[in-house]
């Protein structure tokens, strides 16, 4: 039989990370490639116990449907962390999400006409590319360096596109993904008011600002915002579990129904029993015994990376020294193309994200993500000696 696909299906694409995954997934491969945090940051035992606590205190309420918002008793704790953050909202305007994922599609959902365009970092985060592209809309792509977005031409950009209908503009500003760069706090205060002259939202994306490893913290643009006009949204799957798929996001009340009705139609609510255990985890404060550990891992594991970046990788080669998160960003000479390099690494037995996946104009080709916060200790500096070596082959 031929199905006839909706336009839309036709032009959808799978992730080019999730499908590396699955070569990545052989044992004898050293993987830089997946954006996964180590299983090793996992609370099991304190999962195990909240678990048995969630069931005898909550029992068939746990296990039953529940409302298409989100756990109250959730919400309300999360507003309460968001405060301390410098984030304000009422329950009207926070929703418990299918992941942070869900909210990136929820957006694209209920914002995008056909057309219409997007402003996004280039790099940009590929799961949010993956989102919005069901919805067909055109991308205006913005430079990034050390500080993030490059005001100066999101400006020129801005007055170039001035009569384009364009919705939003899309940011991970605290340790990107892919660069791990950080927004500087003047730029965000700049974005904010170029946003609010041009009468655009501000999708912020922040899975990662709990995981600082140096540097001093940096505002979340939501906290500088008095008109209203972002849409924050983060992320348990750093700082509890990914496989939990718990996110939740903060926006004005209007929006929120609409993505509560956008929501309905895509899950009817997010997974009820996890959310009771994500609950007991910010109720007990387990949560600040936990991220402390993790921050320490994952700093750990950074600080091996760049060493071995710093011992290895040939001259010429560039790289991003994040603050946190769990992506760096490196940068090979021009002649390197790193999608056509791909092949060589996984016959090293090495892996990692080709630049140009992330980027909507063509550009990053002679770039790569590189993970860290995933790979065991003693097997960092070997996938990094691999690349070096395959790296130099190609300079010859």
């Amino acid at each position: 039989m031929v199905y006839e696909y909706a336009d839309r299906t036709k032009k959808m694409k799978a992730s080019e990370i999730r499908e590396l995954l699955k070569i990545t997934q052989q044992p004898e491969i050293i993987s830089f490639a997946g954006g996964m945090p180590s299983p090793h940051s996992f609370p099991i035992k304190m999962i195990e116990k909240i678990t048995d606590k969630v069931l005898e205190k909550h029992g068939a309420q746990a296990l039953q449907y529940g409302p298409t918002e989100g756990l109250k008793e959730l919400r309300e704790l999360l507003i309460k962390r968001m405060r301390k953050r410098g984030i304000k909202c009422k329950l009207n305007e926070i929703i418990i999400t299918t992941g942070s994922q869900q909210v990136l599609d929820l957006t694209a959902k209920i914002f995008f006409n056909l057309g219409d365009y997007a402003i996004v970092e280039c790099p940009a985060y590929l799961g949010a590319l993956t989102a919005f592209n069901a919805y067909q809309p055109n991308y205006i792509p913005i430079s990034i360096d050390e500080n993030g977005i490059i005001v100066e031409e999101l400006e020129k950009k801005l007055k170039e596109n001035k009569n384009k209908p364009i919705d939003f503009i899309y940011t991970v500003p605290t340790f990107q993904n892919p660069s791990g760069v950080t927004m500087s706090l003047e730029r965000r205060k700049q974005i904010l008011e170029i946003a609010r002259d041009y009468d655009l939202l501000i999708l912020e994306d922040d899975p990662y600002s709990e995981l600082r490893y140096s540097g001093r913290p940096v505002p979340s643009i939501k906290s500088l915002d008095k008109d209203g006009i972002v849409l924050y949204t983060s992320t348990f799957s750093k700082i509890l579990s990914p496989g939990f798929r718990l996110g939740w996001v903060i926006a004005g009340e209007e929006i929120i129904k609409k993505m509560v009705i956008a929501k309905q139609g895509a899950d009817l609510c997010t997974n009820t029993f996890v959310q009771w255990i994500a609950e007991e985890y910010l109720r007990s404060g387990l949560i600040d015994k936990q991220i402390p550990k993790i921050r320490e891992m994952y700093k750990r594991k950074r600080d091996l990376m760049l060493k071995a970046l710093e011992k290895h990788f040939p001259e010429g080669s560039k790289w991003t020294e994040p603050d946190g998160g769990m992506f760096l960003w490196v940068t090979l000479p021009d002649k390197i193309n790193t999608k056509e390099m791909f092949q060589e690494a996984i016959k090293e037995k090495v892996a990692y994200v080709h630049g140009a996946a992330f980027c909507v104009d063509g550009k990053g080709y002679n770039c790569m993500r590189l993970n860290f916060s995933n790979t065991e200790d003693d097997k960092i500096e070997i996938g990094i000696k691999r690349l070096a070596k395959i790296i130099k082959k190609r300079m010859k």
